[in-house]
């Protein structure tokens, strides 16, 4: 091995999930504009600061906000009666090309990248896939799971061990065909020596409860077995102490001067899932009777047919999460980490929270760059409050402004390119602090610019809700609602009825 150079040249890396990756709207995309890469820029020279690239067909698995907008440009503000099998099939065309791509070209040439990626961030990945996933592994599933093509299957299989093979090993050389998240950090901190060393990772040892609505906890032969072999959809606590310790050991062993890691929010606050009331008039007592998808509306929830959390799921998971957040608190303060209060300032902008700690989460330049932008200046109310929310987004039919949300993006769990620049400014305040030099703030101006979620929301988000319904279906359940195949089922999705 390279002998480590004293100086440092790398400013910035990442071991990351998808929140350091910069996930949003269902995919993998824009990892230009996550959270670390925003960072990267506020040194001046900017630093070199290598990450992958996911443009290629709108990203993987599928990019909603695209979608959207690829309707939009097709069939306009509004899909008429005459053009519901033309959008069901400009949909099924779209999706099959983006498959076809992701499962062909990008899993055989790979990239031309020959050293590891500054941000080795990946969705997905848990605590323990940080040392126990690699490109080989990754590959060798592939290879045993092939892809399935046919009308029920039109998004990308097994997308998660794409994108890894693609992060971990970019050329494919057999050389780095073993290394994990951990070995390329070390790699780049004896060929150049890290800086600052992110570890935003953990949230998929419980935000599974989430995405599958079922609790299932994690059993001990699960924390040595790759990700393909758990069945667990949350870790229980002293399995998630025993991961992150042994984490933040093999870091530690790394002797990088700074690491910052994140605090979690509350489960409950990612407009993923819906809260529904069944008395509706009945007094808020901060929690729900019941969490569903975010494309099930009040009137059409039923208990019993419907996937949800119960009240007291909901409460159980995020008092799982101030456990998780206190051991990452005792582990920083042990290992000598920096901690990140990520949980405060998304708990300040959640609505109708209880005991929410006393925090601004809108910097005051943030502010003065949504009044500049015309897109976004009717955010700010005369009072200087800020209205965005951590709603599900709301887009006026008229104006094409949005009026509610803006902090989550169209998958309902990840963030916003907005919401992204605010995580940055909470790592820049920290890391400040901690003595890192940044030359110059967030580029406010240049994160909402990019924001075209927020700033040029497109038209048929109306229609949004029925597609992810779809989209989440497995084969057997779009055989009972199709009877057919998926343009029929299209066909029925478009002509449903509008809701608010």
């Amino acid at each position: 091995m390279a002998k480590r150079n004293s100086s440092n040249e790398y400013k910035l890396a990442v071991i990351g999930d998808s929140m350091g990756q910069g996930f949003q709207n269902g995919g993998i995309y824009r990892t230009d504009m996550s959270f670390p890469a925003m960072l990267s820029r506020c040194f001046e020279p900017a630093p070199r600061f290598d990450i992958p690239s996911f443009s290629a067909q709108t990203g993987i698995p599928v990019n909603l906000e695209m979608i959207v907008r690829g309707l939009t440009e097709e069939f306009g503000n509004r899909i008429t009666w005459n053009e519901y099998i033309p959008a069901a099939r400009y949909l099924y065309r779209t999706l099959r090309r983006i498959k076809n791509y992701w499962e062909g070209t990008a899993f055989t040439d790979g990239s031309d990248q020959k050293i590891p990626y500054h941000n080795q961030a990946i969705w997905g990945f848990a605590a323990n896939d940080a040392w126990l996933m690699n490109e080989k592994l990754c590959r060798t599933y592939l290879q045993e799971n092939k892809a399935r093509y046919s009308v029920y299957n039109v998004l990308p299989d097994h997308a998660m061990y794409i994108t890894g093979r693609l992060v971990l090993n970019p050329a494919f050389q057999p050389e780095y065909e073993e290394h994990s998240q951990i070995d390329n950090i070390r790699w780049l901190n004896e060929h150049g020596g890290i800086e600052n060393l992110i570890v935003c990772i953990g949230h998929n040892n419980f935000v599974g409860a989430l995405s599958a609505l079922k609790i299932i906890y994690s059993e001990p032969e699960e924390l040595n077995a790759p990700h393909f072999e758990r069945a667990s959809t949350v870790y229980r606590p002293e399995h998630f102490e025993k991961e992150m310790r042994r984490l933040y050991e093999k870091v530690s062993r790394l002797k990088i001067p700074r690491v910052f890691v994140p605090t979690y929010p509350y489960v409950t606050i990612p407009p993923l899932i819906r809260g529904v009331n069944l008395v509706r008039e009945g007094p808020h007592r901060g929690y729900f009777d019941y969490y569903t998808r975010f494309w099930i509306w009040d009137e059409d929830f039923d208990p019993e047919k419907n996937p949800h959390l119960t009240r007291e799921q909901a409460i159980e998971l995020d008092q799982l999460v101030d456990r998780y957040n206190q051991i990452i608190r005792d582990l920083a303060d042990e290992f000598g980490f920096h901690r990140v209060p990520v949980h405060r300032y998304v708990n300040a902008v959640a609505r109708r929270r209880l005991g929410v700690d006393a925090v601004r989460p809108f910097p005051p330049e943030f502010i003065k760059a949504l009044k500049r932008n015309e897109m976004t200046s009717h955010l700010v109310r005369e009072d200087g409050k800020v209205t965005l929310s951590t709603d599900y987004l709301k887009v006026d039919s008229e104006s094409r402004k949005i009026v509610q949300g803006g902090i989550f993006s169209l998958d309902g769990l990840h963030p916003t390119t907005i919401g992204y620049g605010l995580i940055a400014n909470i790592y820049h305040k920290v890391m400040s602090k901690a003595g890192v030099r940044f030359d110059h703030d967030i580029d406010w101006d240049m994160v909402i610019e990019n924001d075209t979620l927020v700033t040029d929301p497109p038209y048929l988000l109306s229609e949004l809700r029925i597609m992810m319904s779809f989209l989440s279906m497995g084969r057997r359940e779009r055989i009972t609602r199709t009877g057919q195949n998926l343009l029929q089922h299209l066909l029925e999705l478009f002509s449903a009825k509008q809701r608010t």
